[in-house]
């Protein structure tokens, strides 16, 4: 009886992860608010990598640029997350956030910047992670 329950679920998760499928889109295949999104604040920017994450709840985009920028956009086209090693431009956070960073870690940049239903994350160049609610009131720090 327990083998019969260990192959039911083998079964059961390989049917899961089959159904959760990644394939490569082109930059015209993504939502217009994303190519939007792209063309305003990467204008000079090349689409390196596209790909359509289709798992069976919450479709979403993930594009890498050709400047190590990545950038994730739910199934609509907004923003969910944009992250670089080399640091994103601060035009990209929310003001209220940065002016936050800029009056406690004025030295610091910022490399990721990801954006929740009712929370933004923010990752900065010192190693320290700010997460703010909606109302941008800082809610949890990690370093």
């Amino acid at each position: 009886m327990k083998k019969i329950v260990i192959l039911a679920i083998a079964v059961f998760s390989c049917s899961v992860m089959a159904s959760c499928r990644e394939k490569p889109v082109t930059f015209d295949q993504l939502p217009t608010a994303a190519k939007s999104y792209i063309n305003t604040n990467f204008a000079g920017d090349k689409v390196v990598m596209a790909k359509l994450d289709d798992d069976f709840i919450r479709p979403d985009y993930e594009v890498r640029l050709s400047s190590g920028v990545e950038l994730k956009f739910n199934n609509s086209g907004s923003l969910e997350k944009v992250a670089s090693h080399k640091g994103i431009s601060a035009d990209l956070i929310p003001h209220s956030i940065r002016e936050f960073v800029s009056e406690h870690y004025p030295t610091a940049g910022y490399r990721e910047l990801e954006i929740g239903r009712r929370t933004y994350e923010v990752k900065l160049t010192n190693g320290l992670e700010l997460k703010f609610n909606s109302a941008f009131h800082v809610v949890e720090m990690d370093d």
